[in-house]
């Protein structure tokens, strides 16, 4: 019998490297098939697999369900992020006729796999038992304690206690640190970004001498968004020792070595590929002094004039500007350079409003689509009457050009826009993003139904 190495070998190298007898691609197709349905499956002492448990979660209604199905089959299933989310807050399941496919997505995006592991019910994981391919979903969400839970169970469980009480989701942390693995412990102090305050930063500080990279960088980020911290102090000299201001010039000399405190401060020694070390260093230091120190504003800063480093200088301030979280950095270099990672240190409604004015100023193009991308849903009325306005000028001299912008507004303006978006013109664009935000406002009701 053929095996499948000998199928992949005669494929990579070729038939004339490797002769090989018979059809090769009909051969292959065959063997696909065979792996696909002969593959056995564990078995219970009884020679046949145990009974899958019986449900304790009501399944989400059969108009909903059935929607699932149409997303799952094609239809607008850009929103199946969305309905898993909206689902999975309702408490419910979704019926086992939908697991295979939910399933199999799940194997391919990893972005839904956090609501899957709600979802999927007892019936999923005893599915993902017997199939290798579902087996993450063993590592997902089940709602189970910080003792009991597995691993993603107490992410959860942390984030939820951080959001209501930080300090003792802190408390919680530092009882069980030691006997944390270090994937754990690298992705339980990210969590601490919720709610961070002064108050953490012993517990981060220690965490700087933790024997993993990912923790160490971890708590480095978090001290950086503390600008009155032992870190950020540290961050301060460093600065200070590379940039000097005088008149309208900054003068800047970049950091000669990367010594051990400056990596235990989360500055990487190694540069990406194509970015000088001293180069990298200064951008490092720049990004991770807190912004404050500058004492100029921004807007004045920008138009002063800096004889070398220039172009690195500049690309730090977006990344401290992203780094800290700082409002007026951000406001300043979107304005600079408009890139959708700043908008997320301002609230909601100030990321519309300057996305509102962005769109309205700009051409279509993918800069534009970007940005768009990163603003948080759902969009408010200015915004989405922007988007409307440009979609309806573009429809009429580039209406090839529209199609992931009128997806964008489909998907993030708020659905209860959708008649605003059916009046506002007749031409086919716009009513495709009526008709896509009406699709969801129906989903949101069959969901709460």
């Amino acid at each position: 019998m053929t095996t499948w190495n000998d199928l992949t070998s005669a494929a990579l190298v070729g038939t004339d490297r490797r002769p090989y007898r018979g059809d090769l691609l009909q051969d292959a197709a065959v063997e696909v098939a065979r792996r696909r349905a002969g593959r056995r499956p564990d078995m219970a002492p009884g020679g046949a697999p145990a009974p899958a448990p019986v449900e304790d979660r009501p399944a989400v209604g059969r108009r909903a369900a059935e929607r699932l199905m149409r997303i799952l089959g094609g239809q607008h299933d850009r929103l199946l992020p969305e309905w898993l989310a909206a689902a999975a807050a309702t408490g419910r399941r979704v019926p086992p006729y939908t697991l295979p496919d939910l399933l199999d997505r799940g194997r391919r995006d990893r972005s839904i796999r956090e609501h899957l592991g709600v979802l999927a019910g007892r019936r999923g994981r005893w599915l993902a038992a017997y199939n290798p391919a579902w087996s993450y979903l063993l590592d997902e969400p089940t709602g189970e304690t910080w003792e009991l839970g597995g691993a993603a169970d107490r992410r959860a469980h942390l984030r939820a206690l951080r959001s209501a009480d930080p300090g003792a989701a802190r408390r919680l942390l530092e009882g069980t640190w030691e006997r944390e693995t270090p994937d754990d412990r690298a992705e339980f102090v990210a969590l601490l970004a919720d709610g961070l305050s002064p108050d953490d930063e012993p517990f981060l500080e220690q965490a700087l001498d933790d024997r993993r990279r990912e923790v160490r960088q971890a708590a480095a980020n978090l001290l950086t968004r503390l600008p009155g911290s032992r870190l950020a102090r540290r961050m301060a000299e460093r600065l200070a020792a590379c940039v000097t201001i005088t008149g309208d010039v900054i003068a800047v000399e970049a950091p000669e070595a990367c010594d051990r405190a400056m990596e235990r401060d989360g500055i990487r020694p190694k540069p990406p590929r194509g970015t000088g070390e001293r180069a990298w260093w200064l951008q490092q230091v720049i990004a991770r002094a807190p912004m404050s120190e500058w004492e100029l504003p921004p807007d004045r800063l920008l138009t002063m004039r800096i004889p070398d480093w220039d172009v690195d200088v500049r690309a730090a301030w977006v990344r401290g500007a992203v780094l800290q979280r700082d409002p007026e950095w951000a406001r300043a270099m979107f304005a600079f350079d408009p890139i959708s990672d700043l908008l997320q240190a301002l609230p909601p409604g100030e990321q519309q409003e300057l996305a509102a004015r962005f769109v309205q100023g700009r051409d279509l193009d993918s800069q534009l689509i970007m940005v768009l991308g990163g603003v948080s849903s759902p969009w408010g009325e200015e915004l989405a009457t922007a988007v409307l306005h440009k979609i309806v000028r573009v429809a009429a001299t580039q209406p090839w050009n529209l199609g992931e912008l009128v997806r964008l507004a489909g998907e993030h303006i708020d659905p209860a826009l959708g008649l605003l978006a059916m009046s506002y013109s007749p031409v086919e664009p716009i009513q495709q993003v009526a008709a896509l935000l009406r699709f969801r406002a129906d989903m949101h009701k069959e969901l709460a139904a």
